[in-house]
Order: structure tokens, then sequence, then C-alpha cells
């Protein structure tokens, strides 16, 4: 998955590279084998016929669909802020990793907010309506990030990702004891193990996948936007043309890294060619940020998207629990 997001050979990803495909089908292979394994061992990892019960099922189909729809979020909220927002308000590149953990803050207190009473009230009430009601908190919260510009006002941003802290806090608890409170004790420490490697697999995915969507939004809209911000801002066709050819990945980790690569990128002739204004203009905190603002925006609306969606399942998988076990 790590190669599959790099450039290979003419293309932007590297999804068609054969060690990418070798690498996908023969872990696919390994994931048949361990099941067909696990199925004809007599103390097996991971216990199939728990998921015969349908609160154990459920719980985890609703987990692994939770986590992939924010295992990504807080990676691309992080590049969203310490690459595009933070400079365009005038925070400083060495600063910005410091700004983006502080503004990130309501995520996390909406989850210590709704988190332990979600717990304490689903112990009294069952996990189904907590878990549920939470994911679809959580999804109206991605559908909110969906409208908001590159450039957007602070308060409806802390308000938006309270929401989704405050979704994740009312479905985790719940559906953690759920899916422990429906098997048996002797098989506790084995349930354990299935949900954190569910959890923790989706997560895995959930980054590859929004990765993916912006890279593709990236590689199909940055290089005319380089090309044609690099002409109005004075640099010659063949110097703006061969700067337009920034992988996008390269972009999205100069972004993450409150990096401009432009100073790499054009020729110290070219640079040293331009006035002393368009120069700081050119290397300023602005310039590269509002380059690639437009390109990262229609990925990330198509990446928050497939959150919500993702969420909503992870709602239903939740609601077909069943009562209180």
């Amino acid at each position: 998955m790590t190669y599959g997001l790099q450039p290979y050979r003419n293309s932007s990803m590297g999804w068609g590279n054969p060690w990418v495909i070798a690498g996908i089908a023969s872990g696919l292979l390994a994931l048949v084998t361990f099941l067909f394994v696990e199925q004809h061992v007599s103390e097996p990892m991971f216990r199939l016929d728990l998921f015969k019960i349908r609160m154990f099922a459920t719980g985890n189909i609703a987990g692994f669909l939770s986590s992939l729809a924010r295992g990504g979020l807080s990676f691309m909220l992080i590049i969203w802020l310490q690459g595009i927002w933070l400079p365009l308000h005038g925070y400083s590149f060495e600063d910005t990793p410091l700004w983006a953990g502080i503004y990130m803050l309501p995520l996390t207190v909406g989850f210590l907010l709704l988190g332990p009473l979600s717990g304490y009230l689903s112990d009294r009430y069952g996990a189904r309506i907590f878990s549920t009601s939470g994911m679809l908190v959580t999804a109206i919260g991605f559908v909110g990030l969906v409208f908001l510009p590159t450039n957007f006002i602070y308060l409806p941003f802390a308000i938006l990702i309270l929401i989704i802290g405050m979704g994740m806090g009312m479905f985790a608890a719940p559906n953690t004891t759920a899916i422990m409170n429906s098997v048996p004790p002797e098989h506790r420490g084995v349930s354990s193990g299935m949900r954190a490697t569910f959890q923790n697999t989706a997560n895995t995915l959930s980054i590859t996948l929004i990765f993916t969507v912006v890279t593709l939004g990236l590689a199909a809209n940055l290089p005319s936007a380089l090309y044609t911000g690099l002409i109005q801002a004075g640099i010659p066709a063949s110097a703006s043309r061969a700067a337009a050819n920034l992988p996008p990945t390269g972009a999205l980790f100069a972004a993450f890294l409150g990096y401009n690569p432009l100073g790499t990128l054009l020729p110290p002739q070219v640079i040293q060619g331009l006035s002393a204004t368009a120069r700081a203009n050119i290397l300023g905190k602005a310039f590269f940020p509002n380059l690639i603002s437009g390109s990262f925006e229609v990925g990330l609306r198509i990446a928050f998207l497939i959150s919500a969606v993702l969420s909503v399942m992870a709602a239903l998988a939740s609601l077909l629990r069943g009562k209180r076990y």
C-alpha cells in the first residue's frame, strides 16, 4: 500500500507497479490460507465460530466500518491545517505542527465529553441506541466538512470536529462492551484480540483509501493549477512546465511538512532573475498553499463523503445487533 501511493513510471500512483500487485495478491492468498488453517487447528487465534453470535458479528462489522471511516481523518485534517490553512493565516512553517495540534483539540474534547457518559448509560440501557446514534452523529460531522471551503472560518470547523469527536465517543465504549459481553467468558481474550485486529486493519486501510482519493484529485488538477499559477507569477513557460510535473504525493507531503518545494523545483537562475517582490511572493507562506488548495479540496471533499457513507453503514450494522444482550 505504501508503494501504491507513490509514483510509478509515467503514472502519478503505483497501483500498476508489479511489486504492488504481487504484494496485494500474496497478501490475499495468505489471508485465505490463514482462514483455512484457523478452521483446522485445536486452538485458533481467530475463533471464527464466534461470528455465529449476532451481536459479536455486527459489533465487529460496525467497528471495522467506523475505523475505516475515521482512521485517516486525523492525517487529512492535519495536512489541511498544517499545509494550507495555517500558512494562509500567517503562521510560520516552523509553528504549524504545534498549532495544528492545538486547533484539533475539539475532536479530542468531544470524545472525552461523551465517551465515558455513553459507556455508563449503555451499561443501563444497552449499546444499540448509543452506538447507532454515535455513528449517525459522526456522519453528520463528515457531511458538514464537505461544505467547508479550504480557507475556512475556524469556529464552524471546530464545531464540526467537536461533533465528530462526540459521535466517536458515543460509539466506542458501547460497541466494545457489547462485543465483549456477547461471548462466553473463556473466549473474551481472543475476542478482544479479534476486535483490535479489525480496528487496526481498518485504520491502515482508511489511511490508504483517503490518501488514494486525495492523491487522485491532486493528480487530475494540480499540474494545470501549478503551471497557470507560475506563469501568472512571471515564471518562464519551460520552468513552469517542469515544476508542474511535481508528483501529487510530493505536494501532499510538502504541505504536511510545512515546506514550500518551489525553492528547489525552480532553477536557481530563474529565481534569481525575478524581482524581489515576485521572489518573496513565490517563496513565501501563501503562494504554494494557494496553488494546491483547489486541487486538494476536490479529493478531500470526496474523502469526507466516503467517510460519511461508511459511518452510516456502521450505524446500520450497529442497529442490526439486536436488543440488549
